[in-house]
């Protein structure tokens, strides 16, 4: 299982284009790069993220804007480990806290997007 988060437009409802494609990679990504302003995370991650970000953990971001979710990410990466694994599936606070940096560099590519995903 895994979390398919996406920054989409208010005004067309369609996923955020990037100016070039981003090299951000989750559990998938598309080979290459994407323009897309969309990563997934696997859901190992989970406990760190409802620790850090409360009961409802990365979905607390779903329906805020880029700009909005960036104070709460950095809030929550300060709290996070750095024991970071080469093993991207490992549930390790330090391989969350990679990917909520992951998230937060959509935003700030995208700040006028919206939170969606699952």
């Amino acid at each position: 299982m895994s979390y398919d988060l996406e920054l989409y437009d208010p005004a067309t409802g369609e996923v955020c284009i990037l100016d070039a494609p981003h090299q951000i990679k989750g559990g998938t990504y598309v080979l290459g790069g994407t323009d897309k302003a969309e990563l997934n995370i696997t859901y190992n991650y989970c406990k760190h993220f409802q620790r850090v970000l409360g009961k409802k953990g990365i979905r607390t971001i779903y329906g805020m804007t880029g700009a909005e979710s960036i104070p709460l990410l950095n809030q929550a990466i300060q709290q996070l480990g750095d024991d970071y694994s080469e093993d991207y599936w490992a549930a390790t606070e330090g391989n969350a806290k990679r990917a909520l940096r992951q998230v937060k560099a959509l935003a700030q590519l995208r700040p006028d997007g919206v939170w969606q995903g699952d």
